[in-house]
C-alpha cells in the first residue's frame, strides 16, 4: 500500500514538471525573434496591452479580438454558502469576475481541426 502512495506522488510530480507553459518572457522572446524589434519595446507593448485590457474590464467594457477571443466581465449572482467548521451560513454577494472566451477559430486550431 505504501509503494502505491509513493508511486502516485511521483506520478503527480512528473506530470507537473512535464506540463508545457509559456511565460511573459517567453512571449517577448518569440516576438523579438520573429520581428527583430527591440526586446524592451516588445516588453513595453505587451505590458501596455495587458494594462489596457485590465483597465477596460475594470470599467465594465469587454475587449473583443477577432480571430483570437474576448476578454469579458461575468457577473456572479448572490449565493449562500456554508462554513462547515463553524456550522454557519454566509451570503456571498453578487460580484464580477474577468473571463476569457476563445474565438471559434482559436478553439478549432487548439483542437487540431
Amino acid at each position: 500500500m505504501r509503494t502505491a502512495v509513493v508511486y502516485a506522488k511521483k506520478r503527480i510530480i512528473t506530470n507537473h514538471i512535464n506540463r508545457k507553459k509559456m511565460t511573459k518572457a517567453d512571449i517577448v522572446n518569440e516576438i523579438y525573434k520573429s520581428t527583430g524589434l527591440d526586446k524592451a519595446a516588445v516588453l513595453t507593448t505587451i505590458e501596455r496591452f495587458m494594462e489596457v485590457v485590465k483597465d477596460s474590464l475594470a470599467n465594465g467594457e469587454n475587449v473583443y479580438l477577432r480571430g483570437f477571443g474576448s476578454f469579458i466581465v461575468k457577473t456572479r449572482s448572490e449565493k449562500t454558502a456554508r462554513n462547515i467548521s463553524k456550522n454557519t451560513t454566509i451570503i456571498i454577494p453578487e460580484h464580477k469576475i474577468p473571463a476569457f472566451k476563445p474565438a471559434r477559430v482559436f478553439m478549432d486550431e487548439v483542437k487540431g481541426e
